[in-house]
C-alpha cells in the first residue's frame, strides 16, 4: 500500500500552505475587528480561492470546484495544522447545507446556503424530544397548516446551540393519522418567532451546551418545508448521515490517543511512569490497534471515494468506531489519573483544588464521551443500521412489530 500523494498533489499542498502562510493568522488590516469578523474575511477569501465550500455551486456562495477527494483531504489537513477557519464547522454547514442541496427548493438554497457557509447564519437541530430519543419516529411535536402558515406546538430537547441559533431545522408530525414514519415533515423555524422559548440544560461538566426548546403556537410560512409534506423522515435520514460522518472522523481518534500516550508518560503508577507499567502498555497497545484499524479503514474509504465508489458498510461503521474509541481512551485516562480523576473539571465548586488544564480536560472528555455515543443515533441504533442495511440481517422482532402498527 502506497499512502504517498503524487507530485501533482504535493504541489497543491504547497500552494495551500503558501496561502495559509500569507493569510492566517491575519495581519495588518485583515487583523482588525473581532475574531468572528477576521474569520469571516478569511473564509470569504478562501472560498474565492477555491479552498472552502468547494462542492457548493457559485450560485449559492460556494467555490464550485470540480470534485477532488484528495484535494479536499489536503485542504482539511493543512487548514487543521494552521488552525485556520475552513468550512464553518457548525450544524448548519455540516448538516443542513448538504441536506438542502439534496432536497431543498431553489429559493431555499439561494436564501439559506450563502449566509450559512459564510458563518452569518447559525442553526440548531430540532429532532429529539423528551419521549422520543432513539425512537425518533415516535416524536409528538405537531405542525398544522392554518391560513397559509404552519402552527407548531411541542418540545425539543438536547438541542445544541439553540441559544445562539437563528434558525432550527425541525421534525414535526403533520399527518397525525399516518403511520409514524410517514406523517413527519421537515420544517425550518425562525428562532425569533413568537412562542419559541429556549432553556439551557446544565450538564455534569459544568457547562450548558444543550437546551430544551418549547414551541407554543409558533407560526412559520407554509413554504418553510424541505421536501414534500409527510416525507420529512426521508429528508432527516440525509441530515443524520452527514451528522454521523461529522462525528466519525478517524483523525480525531488519532489525536485523542496521542494525548493519552502523553498522559501515560506524565503520570506515575507504583513509583514509575505509567507508560512503563506492563499492564498499561498492554491496554495502550490494544487501543492503538483500534485506532489504526479506524485510520486504515479511512484510507480505504478515501481510495474508494477518489475512484468514485461508495464505501458501503465501512462508512456505516465510522461513527460507532469513533465513539467507542473515544470512551475507551477516556476511561483509561481516568484510571491513570487515579484519585485526581474524581475531582470536578471546573473551578465553580469552592474549596476544590484545580487540576492542571490537561488533566481536567480528560475528566471532561470522559463525561462528554458518554453523550457523543448517543448523538446522531445511539451505539445500539448504529449496530442495527450496520446489521440491517450493511449486512442484510433481518430487523429485530420488536422493531418489526412496531412497524406493522
Amino acid at each position: 500500500m502506497d499512502l504517498r500523494y503524487s507530485r501533482e498533489y504535493e504541489e497543491y499542498r504547497r500552494e495551500v500552505r503558501e496561502f495559509l502562510k500569507g493569510h492566517w493568522p491575519p495581519s495588518g488590516e485583515a487583523a482588525q475587528g473581532s475574531q468572528a469578523e477576521q474569520a469571516a474575511r478569511f473564509r470569504a477569501l478562501a472560498i474565492q480561492r477555491g479552498y472552502v465550500a468547494r462542492s457548493i455551486p457559485a450560485a449559492y456562495g460556494g467555490s464550485e470546484q470540480p470534485p477532488d477527494v484528495l484535494k479536499a483531504v489536503i485542504i482539511a489537513e493543512e487548514f487543521g495544522r494552521a488552525r485556520a477557519p475552513a468550512d464553518v464547522r457548525g450544524i448548519g454547514a455540516s448538516m443542513l447545507v448538504p441536506t438542502l442541496l439534496e432536497h431543498g427548493r431553489e429559493d431555499q438554497k439561494l436564501r439559506f446556503i450563502p449566509p450559512t457557509i459564510r458563518g452569518e447564519m447559525q442553526w440548531c437541530q430540532g429532532y429529539s424530544e423528551p419521549g422520543s430519543g432513539s425512537d425518533l419516529a415516535s416524536l409528538k411535536t405537531r405542525a398544522e397548516l392554518i391560513d397559509g402558515e404552519w402552527v407548531v406546538n411541542g418540545q425539543k430537547i438536547w438541542t445544541s446551540g439553540a441559544q445562539i441559533a437563528h434558525y432550527m431545522f425541525c421534525l414535526c408530525r403533520t399527518e397525525p393519522g399516518a403511520p409514524k414514519h410517514a406523517g413527519i415533515s421537515y420544517l425550518l423555524i425562525d428562532m425569533k418567532s413568537p412562542g419559541v422559548e429556549v432553556r439551557p440544560l446544565r450538564q455534569m461538566t459544568g457547562t450548558a451546551d444543550f437546551n430544551e426548546v418549547f414551541l407554543t403556537n409558533v407560526r412559520i410560512p407554509a413554504d418553510h418545508i424541505v421536501g414534500k409534506r409527510g416525507e420529512g423522515w426521508t429528508v432527516s435520514r440525509s441530515t443524520l448521515k452527514h451528522e454521523r460522518n461529522m462525528i466519525g472522523d478517524a483523525a480525531g481518534s488519532r489525536v485523542l490517543f496521542e494525548g493519552l500516550v502523553r498522559l501515560a508518560r506524565e503520570t506515575k503508577r507504583n513509583g514509575k511512569r505509567a507508560i512503563d507499567d506492563s499492564d498499561v502498555r498492554q491496554q495502550l497497545a490494544a487501543l492503538e490497534g483500534y485506532v489504526l484499524s479506524h485510520q486504515y479503514s479511512g484510507y480505504r474509504q478515501l481510495t474508494l471515494a477518489a475512484r468514485g465508489k461508495d464505501a458501503g458498510i465501512a462508512g456505516m461503521m465510522n461513527k460507532l468506531t469513533s465513539t467507542n474509541i473515544g470512551h475507551s481512551v477516556a476511561r483509561l485516562a481516568l484510571d491513570l489519573l487515579g484519585d485526581e480523576g474524581l475531582l470536578a473539571p471546573t473551578n465553580e465548586a469552592r474549596g476544590i483544588r484545580l487540576l492542571p488544564r490537561g488533566h481536567a480536560g480528560w475528566i471532561t472528555q470522559n463525561m462528554w464521551s458518554l453523550g457523543v455515543a448517543i448523538a446522531g443515533g445511539s451505539a445500539n441504533i448504529q449496530r442495527n443500521v450496520i446489521a440491517e442495511r450493511g449486512l442484510g440481517l433481518p430487523r429485530d422482532f420488536a422493531a418489526q412489530r412496531e412497524g406493522s402498527r
